[in-house]
């Protein structure tokens, strides 16, 4: 027989077999994920301890995100106000265009679906390697033998925070990114500060805040207990902690792109 023909006989005899271990590992991913919130949502032993926890994470997660995410809204705002004035170059084109589309774009989608992608890269990575290296060290297992429970006491905490604080952030970096978006036009010239302000308000859509608003707080869950899942069930040493914090921030991001389609398709259509 051909090595060729060989070769393709034995792909065809394996390709199921890849496709049936690829799926079962998924399947033991959700279902230990699903275990781990489960056990997260556990009543607490202590709620004094917990309110402290919380008030920690709250610092950690959120305030400590309000630099990067307000430099971050205020040049994407700026971006998206000259690239919109440079592609509407047209006597056709309205000049309050640039503010309309600054305004949905930052509400849509920016404030709410980047901001995430943003968070999953900072917080999503600091909690996996937070709660990795504690697996690592055994100081999850030494919880366990105080008769603690670590799911309860190192993820609900950070989930709650961030679920809290989502919101605000939200609506923060719509602030700035409106700001940025006039500042960058005017400054640019290509938009008057007139024109802009008509824009912003033209045919405004409260519902538009409502959906941000709702989906940061559904991808505030989902970069907490996704990144929590995968520092908790670090194996190894220093290295696999740092592997897991990659992992954390791949598939929170994978994640939240699944669910923006799914929250867009749900509330907007």
């Amino acid at each position: 027989m051909p090595a060729d023909k060989a070769d393709c006989n034995a792909n065809r005899l394996f390709a199921p077999v890849l496709q049936t271990t690829l799926v079962m590992r998924l399947l033991e991913h959700i279902g230990k994920y699903t275990l781990l919130i489960l056990r997260c949502f556990s009543r607490p032993e202590s709620l004094s301890v917990y309110y402290r926890r919380l008030i920690r994470e709250m610092e950690v997660l959120g305030f400590n995100s309000i630099g990067i995410v307000a430099i971050i809204s205020f040049f994407m705002g700026a971006v998206i106000a000259i690239q919109t004035a440079l592609n509407t170059e047209n006597p056709l084109f309205p000049p309050y265009l640039v503010g309309l589309a600054a305004r949905d774009s930052i509400f849509l989608e920016f404030s709410s679906t980047m901001v995430a992608l943003i968070l999953a890269g900072k917080v999503g990575s600091s909690i996996a390697s937070e709660i990795g290296t504690m697996r690592v060290t055994e100081q999850i297992d030494a919880l366990e033998i105080m008769g603690v429970n670590p799911a309860t006491y190192l993820i609900l905490p950070k989930i709650i925070a961030l679920m809290i604080l989502a919101p605000f952030i939200t609506v923060l970096s719509m602030v700035v990114g409106i700001t940025g978006g006039w500042i960058g036009g005017t400054v640019s010239g290509v938009v008057s500060t007139a024109d802009y302000i008509i824009g912003i308000r033209y045919a405004f859509i409260p519902y538009y805040i409502t959906y941000s608003l709702v989906k940061s707080v559904v991808f505030a869950f989902i970069i907490t207990s996704v990144s929590s899942y995968h520092g908790y069930y670090t194996r190894g040493g220093a290295l696999e902690v740092g592997r897991s914090s990659t992992l954390a921030v791949v598939h929170s991001s994978v994640v939240i792109l699944l669910f923006n389609l799914i929250l867009t398709q749900l509330m907007l259509t």
